[in-house]
């Protein structure tokens, strides 16, 4: 469990450097049986999460995780990069206000925030 925290908190630090913005990771254990940690995050167009997608991916290659599965990248409105015991979810920024999966999984804990604060307690 340790080594998916670090995972999902390398993945943030890859999106963040690939200029994600409103990255947040959430801790889903003992909510989901499905993951441990969501790592969220979005940019303002298909080229950008396209580029955000395969910074993070390549960035989780460096440090040993393997993609297991990737859906949505040609799209590029939602991608999503299934890492196991954490997903990353890029969203284009009017699809993510749209699903709002912080809103849905509000009862993980928040384990790292780039929103204002007003923004992440909604």
């Amino acid at each position: 469990m340790a080594e998916a925290h670090k995972v999902a908190l390398a993945a943030a630090r890859a999106a963040k450097d690939a200029k994600a913005k409103e990255v947040v990771v959430l801790d889903l254990r003992g909510l989901s049986f499905v993951t441990d940690f969501f790592v969220i995050g979005s940019g303002d167009s298909e080229i950008q999460v396209q580029s955000i997608a395969a910074k993070v991916k390549e960035e989780m290659e460096k440090v040993g995780a393997r993609v297991l599965r990737t859906e949505g990248y040609r799209e590029a409105r939602w991608v999503l990069l299934d890492f196991g015991d954490v997903v990353v979810h890029i969203f284009h920024r009017e699809t993510r206000s749209f699903y709002n999966l912080e809103r849905l999984w509000g009862d993980a804990q928040v384990l790292e925030s780039d929103y204002p604060q007003e923004q992440s307690e909604i």
